[in-house]
């Protein structure tokens, strides 16, 4: 959710004016202060200036030699003199232009971005002695260059953003990470360029492998098009009247450069998860033998930047780590409803945030215990682990043989069908749901040409499915696949709980991962393994027509015992809820089973 408050022309304080500086590529937006005073723009003076913060503006190269000029936003502590150093928290990404994050908003004055000012006010950062700065990615708002979607030269501009925040007089060279979405994105790129100024990353809701945000091992997602139209349209949007000469100039670099937005759709149309280009934005498989101290949420049925390979970067990354991990959609750790209930429904985030921001970047400890990873099932439950996962056991399920007619079509899923034309960036996509009045259409498991369903027996105890599920398969003909997993009741009633999608390039052995999940069975309960076509809309798949029989199917699982849980402050997150609504079906046909789903090593 992007965070907006329009100025008006009455609210409009002092028109900004620059003057360069010769140290550092800086122009500072102030005509004359004393020396003892910071030098820029106040609150007081542009009502799009924090209170409490001085803003400036900053230019500087990338890192990769390529005439990329990036731009920074600088906000520093209006109470500090300017020749006090400080901790920087950094971010770097696409919305931070002065117009709006991601399109026009309407601002009558030009200022800073106030895309997260909610942390910099109820965080308290200024007052509490940091400097936040916002970088522009190449082809966004002041910075030129072409788009690169976090590939080596975004990588670039990350690594010249974090050196310029380390180097400058006023700070202590010790630079933070923090964003939601793309820019924490960035926040994982820079935990993997290892550089030693970097000393603590905060990341919302990222994408741990650019792939999976377009692909799905090979098939395309409806927004494999939109998406990179949409950050066009991001990088394009109009500077404002009064922006200086030097980042109008910079803004409307495009219009000099066309090739730039037709290199931008073009390059990222590949499936192929092993091609150069996607080698290069893996993010998780980069992560391995990094150690930046990380701090990371995740919503585990996320409808947009989706927990899939959350647990490869994890595994990687060998450093601190800290986590928020639940049920819930593309929100911010602070992040409140109409209602007043936090979205992610934990307390406290932007004061565990801090406390994890002054122990790595000022060496402060606290006598408040917060644990490494707090984690909500299913059941709305939070518990405290060390790291995530923590399985208890594993198991291997073989599921009966089968066969399906990948004919694209889901009569029984009653799934709703994905737009094609939508333009999509990170802050916005969704997969399309079926709507809550169609969540208890019933389904018959049986006699279904377009899939066919594998079902545990009855679980004896309560048991969690947690990390990785990975299915592996012998399927006859070249098509598509869809594997879904279901949590069904003992009267029928079943919830879907993950899914992923392949595509089956020839006879053979297909392999891949789900999401990750942290689903809790109740006693009695069955898993489902729903095995056949696509057609849930949520994929640009090109259906084959062939009738595929899949034969010798795995299904790797690893278990937790909910009985080892250790309970965390935490409330129930809302979108749960809507979840259920929309993935809850009524299922027929369901057999006593054929393999058994329990925790082995039980304490």
């Amino acid at each position: 959710m992007n965070i907006r408050r329009r100025t008006t022309a009455a609210a409009a304080g002092a028109l900004m004016t620059i003057a360069a500086l010769a140290v550092s590529g800086t122009a500072t937006a102030a005509t004359s202060s004393p020396a003892s005073a910071q030098a820029g723009i106040t609150h007081e003076e542009n009502p799009r200036v924090p209170e409490g913060a001085v803003w400036t503006e900053a230019y500087f190269p990338s890192a990769d030699h390529s005439g990329v000029e990036l731009h920074a936003d600088v906000l520093r502590p209006k109470h500090l003199s300017p020749r006090t150093r400080t901790p920087v928290i950094l971010a770097v990404g696409p919305y931070f232009g002065h117009a709006g994050q991601t399109g026009p908003e309407g601002w009558t004055q030009t200022g800073p971005s106030n895309r997260f000012e909610d942390f910099t006010s109820g965080a308290n950062l200024f007052a509490r002695g940091y400097t936040y700065v916002m970088v522009d990615l190449r082809g966004f708002g002041g910075s030129t260059g072409c788009l690169d979607w976090v590939g080596p030269g975004e990588q670039a501009d990350v690594k010249a953003a974090i050196q310029w925040a380390a180097t400058q007089p006023w700070s202590t060279g010790k630079v933070g990470m923090y964003g939601k979405s793309y820019d924490a994105v960035t926040g994982l790129v820079g935990n993997n360029l290892r550089l030693g100024a970097l000393k603590a990353v905060v990341a919302q809701e990222p994408v741990w492998n650019m792939y999976n945000y377009l692909f799905s091992n090979g098939v395309p997602r409806p927004n494999v098009t939109g998406t990179p139209n949409a950050y066009n349209d991001i990088a394009t949007i109009p500077p404002l009247s009064d922006d200086t000469d030097r980042y109008q100039a910079n803004a409307t670099y495009e219009e000099s450069h066309p090739e730039c937005l037709a290199d931008n759709l073009a390059n990222n149309n590949n499936p192929d998860l092993d091609s150069p280009y996607w080698r290069a934005r893996n993010l998780a498989a980069k992560a391995r033998g990094t150690s930046t101290p990380l701090f990371v949420t995740q919503g585990f049925i996320e409808n947009n930047t989706k927990p899939e390979d959350v647990e490869e970067y994890l595994d990687n990354h060998h450093g601190v780590e800290r986590g928020w991990l639940g049920q819930w959609e593309h929100v911010r750790g602070n992040e409140t409803n109409d209602q007043g209930q936090l979205l992610m429904g934990r307390a406290g985030f932007f004061d565990e945030v801090m406390r994890f921001y002054d122990r790595y970047l000022k060496g402060n400890k606290t006598t408040v215990h917060d644990p490494a990873f707090a984690i909500e099932d299913n059941t709305g439950a939070w518990r405290a682990q060390p790291t995530w996962p923590t399985p208890s056991s594993y198991t291997v399920a073989n599921l009966p043989d089968g066969q399906y007619v990948d004919d694209g079509l889901a009569s029984t899923l009653a799934a709703a069908a994905a737009p094609t034309d939508q333009k999509w960036d990170m802050e916005h996509a969704t997969d399309p749901a079926p709507p809550a009045a169609k969540a208890l259409a019933p389904m018959t498991a049986a006699a279904d040409t377009h899939s066919y369903f594998s079902w545990s027996t009855p679980t004896t105890s309560r048991l969690r499915i947690t990390a990785t599920p990975r299915i592996t398969l012998h399927a006859s003909a070249p098509g598509n696949v869809m594997v879904r997993l279901w949590d069904v009741a003992p009267d029928g009633t079943a919830v879907m709980f993950d899914e992923n999608v392949a595509l089956i390039e020839r006879a053979g052995e297909v392999a891949f991962d789900l999401k990750s999940t942290d689903w809790t069975f109740e006693v009695g309960h069955q898993l489902g393994v729903q095995v056949g076509t696509i057609g849930s809309g949520n994929w640009r798949d090109i259906p084959s027509g062939n009738t595929i029989r899949v034969t010798g199917a795995r299904l790797g699982l690893a278990l937790q015992n909910p009985g080892l849980d250790v309970s965390t402050q935490g409330d129930r997150s809302p979108f749960l809820d809507t979840y259920l609504s929309q993935s809850t079906r009524t299922l027929s046909g369901v057999d006593e089973g054929t393999f058994p789903l329990a925790l082995r090593n039980r304490h």
